[in-house]
């Protein structure tokens, strides 16, 4: 069989680790008999003569090495004649960054290939069965069933904001204003990114005092740049002008790279301290992301943590952010630092405390709405990565979590409370009459 393949990465992270990993792929690829056609080296953005080289193979595979967005991987999915297939590749838990990222990558193609209505085979992990992903069936399509729950009460009067554009790729960020508001009467108000950058730096210093109070109980605090610093706490102040004007429930928030790029301070420490007081932040504007995080608020009461799965193993999963956690979630004493790519102020660090947890989203995956949930608990274990993240182990196994995820093109955001609130939520989707999906349950049906 001719493979053809693209091995996708981007230089934000470890570019070095992932040629390392790039090399081992190709290696057990050679070793399988097959004709391997296309580049061999790591494709850092779209690339024509690459879709070019490939064109000619029976199958299409598609090397996740590292986190990208979904754009040229779903272009070269969708023009390609033959069966796809993705690989992506673990890396340790180590306490320390996040060097590749690629299951969260793998995660984003997935619900966009999904959106696309192109079939895929997929693989996660370094020695994989090759013949299964080359040749193997298509995922199945998973989809909910009805709830069966008594309904529960929710909010018809959400008030969201969008503060720019969801990035180019991130289809999971996607969204129809109007099919929302149908859906669940939420109200979005589209607001420019410059406009929130020109209200953080005209901030009068005395409206950044309540957050530098807040930001002064990190430790390691006085490691960072100041200036870094003050830019990030006055994107606190901001949001919160913003949310206090507009008596918004909740936000979603192009948080990079202009963040970085253009203004020169992170929003994520802002997002943990607005999440901490109630008021849930969503990162690469993903409004139905904040819509989810305003949902499980009020299920859990309690703040709430919008979340990437970055690692599945055969027995559990960690759940990451860059440093946007609420502080009450704190296994410690929460540590300032800064982006691990970017490389600005503020985030915070520190691990999940451990404990029950529910993981929810509001999905529009395959284009259809449904409410996907997850429970769990998270384990007493050291840091997994840097920023904020859990270790967690699945009430239905980490292995059937990971292929529901694959097979019910989920969005690569998941609200987490603590508590166990699935029983609520299924409630939710009989107030919403959408259909209910537990990852992992063998209850649901095909779509």
């Amino acid at each position: 069989m001719r493979v053809g393949i693209l091995p996708l990465a981007r230089p934000t992270f470890d570019v070095a680790f992932a040629e390392e990993k790039l090399a081992a792929m190709l290696a057990q690829l050679d070793a399988s008999g097959h004709e391997v056609i296309g580049p061999r080296a790591l494709l850092m953005q779209a690339d024509e003569e690459a879709l070019a080289a490939v064109a000619p193979a029976d199958v299409l595979l598609i090397l996740q090495v590292t986190f990208t967005d979904a754009a040229f991987a779903t272009r070269a999915a969708v023009g390609f004649g033959g069966p796809v297939a993705v690989w992506a590749v673990p890396e340790p838990r180590t306490g320390g960054r996040l060097r590749l990222n690629a299951f969260c990558g793998l995660n984003l193609l997935s619900h966009a290939l999904g959106l696309n209505d192109r079939p895929f085979t997929w693989a996660y992990g370094d020695a994989i069965d090759l013949e299964a992903l080359l040749s193997g069936d298509p995922v199945a399509p998973r989809r909910g069933a009805p709830s069966t729950a008594a309904a529960t009460p929710i909010r018809r009067d959400l008030s969201i904001a969008r503060i720019g554009a969801r990035p180019d790729g991130f289809d999971t960020c996607d969204y129809d204003r109007a099919a929302l508001k149908d859906l669940i009467g939420a109200k979005v108000t589209e607001l420019e990114l410059p406009d929130l950058f020109d209200r953080a730096r005209d901030l009068p210093s005395a409206d950044v005092i309540p957050y530098a109070a807040k930001a002064a109980q990190l430790g390691g605090i006085d490691t960072l740049d100041e200036g870094e610093l003050d830019r990030s706490l006055r994107l606190a102040g901001a949001l919160d002008q913003l949310r206090a004007e507009h008596r918004f429930d909740a936000m979603a928030i192009r948080c990079w790279p202009e963040t970085f790029t253009e203004y020169g301070g992170a929003v994520c420490g802002p997002v943990s301290m607005l999440g901490e007081a109630r008021t849930p932040c969503a990162c690469e504007a993903d409004v139905y992301g904040a819509v989810t995080q305003a949902i499980l608020q009020d299920v859990a009461d309690a703040p709430v943590f919008l979340a990437d799965l970055v690692d599945m193993d055969d027995d559990t999963g960690v759940v990451w952010h860059c440093g946007q956690a609420p502080a009450s979630m704190a296994a410690k004493a929460p540590d300032a630092t800064v982006h691990t790519n970017r490389k600005q102020a503020l985030l915070l660090e520190f691990p999940l405390k451990p404990g029950r947890i529910t993981l929810f989203r509001l999905s529009q995956a395959y284009g259809r709405p449904q409410i996907v949930i997850a429970t769990g608990e998270v384990l007493d274990r050291p840091m997994a990565f840097t920023g904020t993240s859990g270790v967690v182990r699945f009430d239905h196994g980490a292995g059937a979590v990971c292929a529901d995820v694959m097979a019910t093109g989920l969005e690569h955001h998941m609200a987490l409370a603590y508590g166990n609130h699935a029983e609520a939520l299924r409630g939710v989707a009989t107030t919403l009459g959408i259909p209910v999906l537990e990852l992992g349950s063998p209850s649901e049906v095909a779509a």
